[in-house]
């Protein structure tokens, strides 16, 4: 498993016993300290950012990581960058590429997006790229369409890391469901694969049921809820985003004794959920790094003139309850106001 052993991340981005991303990007713009300005005056820069949902607690973090960014990155070339929000309050992938064109007519000079149906947002991107405007893609991909690079985990691997480790934890055995959010997101469907993927090499798991729906904390749980009383002899939750995480209701409606979880994320709201023993294993996306190395790739592209890879690999970081106050520092450092102050005492 690509995940194991792994600690937490440290101050930057480097994870303590985990292998880097392989171009190993860090919090504002490793690759272009020490780089030679152009010798023409730069102009302004706006990058339009537009994530899947502006409820979701994972884009505000990846937002508060590009605004850093931009603020850093403006200091050290002397050009103003400006980031513009234009994310939609729900997952929307028509909305989505309807913000593209917004964005470009609003003389925006790149896009980062996060991509809640590729198919939705493919010709829209296209049009901004044939226009003028690259587009750069993280999170979620639409790796049919012109963008010039993606910056996020392998999904389908990141699936089969989270069933692989909901097995160690069933000991191999058991009826399990998977908890996958929007059917039409690219990413999620190929982490769905990648647990199905994996569960098929433990032939005592048997896998009940996937289960979408609306990403909100509250439908999530719900869902969760209703499954559960469905099939009460349900032994654990492959759960391929946080969400049902982001809210507390799980910690008293699921008892640890008898179900497991393992999810993706570790935002200090999942945090309780590793303590209390109901998910004994995040694994986290660094989402404040989706903005923060966004934005900085997008001005080694336009300020720099360097060549930005077509894929920035993302490695997931496996949170558990040794590792907790680490993480938990990592988010504070990161701007995270609510973590648990308990959890910053822990080793």
């Amino acid at each position: 498993m690509r995940t194991a052993g792994c600690a937490v991340l440290l101050a930057a981005f480097v994870t303590a016993g985990c292998p880097k991303p392989k171009t190993a990007p860090t919090a504002t713009g490793e690759g272009t300290a020490g780089a030679a300005a152009p010798t023409a005056g730069g102009k302004p820069i706006k990058i339009a950012m537009i994530a899947k949902s502006s409820t979701n607690p994972v884009f505000l973090s990846a937002r508060r990581g590009a605004e850093t960014a931009a603020k850093d990155l403006s200091e050290r070339t002397g050009v103003p960058i400006e980031l513009v929000w234009l994310t939609p309050p729900q997952e929307d992938g028509q909305i989505q590429a309807q913000r593209i064109a917004q964005a470009v007519n609003e003389g925006a000079n790149a896009v980062l997006i996060s991509c809640s149906d590729a198919g939705k947002v493919t010709g829209a991107i296209n049009d901004a790229v044939e226009r003028g405007v690259p587009v750069m893609t993280f999170d979620s991909d639409a790796a049919q369409s012109k963008r010039f690079s993606y910056y996020g985990v392998d999904d389908r691997q990141l699936g089969e890391d989270v069933m692989e480790e909901l097995a160690k934890l069933l000991g191999s055995k058991g009826r399990v469901a998977i908890l996958a959010g929007n059917q039409n997101a690219p990413n999620l469907r190929r982490r769905v694969e990648g647990v199905k993927a994996e569960a098929a090499k433990h032939h005592g798991i048997q896998i009940i049921g996937t289960f979408y729906h609306a990403e909100t904390p509250q439908d999530a749980a719900a869902e969760v809820i209703r499954v559960n009383n469905a099939y009460p002899d349900i032994k654990g939750w492959a759960m391929v985003g946080g969400w049902a995480l982001f809210t507390k209701t799980l910690l008293t409606d699921l008892d640890p004794k008898k179900v497991k979880l393992v999810a993706v994320d570790a935002l200090p709201t999942e945090l309780p959920y590793v303590e209390k023993g109901l998910a004994p294993v995040l694994l986290a996306q660094s989402s404040y790094l989706w903005g923060n190395v966004g934005v900085t790739k997008i001005v080694d592209k336009l300020f720099y003139k360097k060549d930005v890879p077509e894929v920035v690999s993302m490695d997931p970081v496996r949170v558990t309850s040794e590792s907790l106050g680490t993480w938990a520092r990592q988010l504070r450092q990161w701007g995270f106001a609510d973590v648990p102050e308990e959890y910053l005492k822990l080793k």
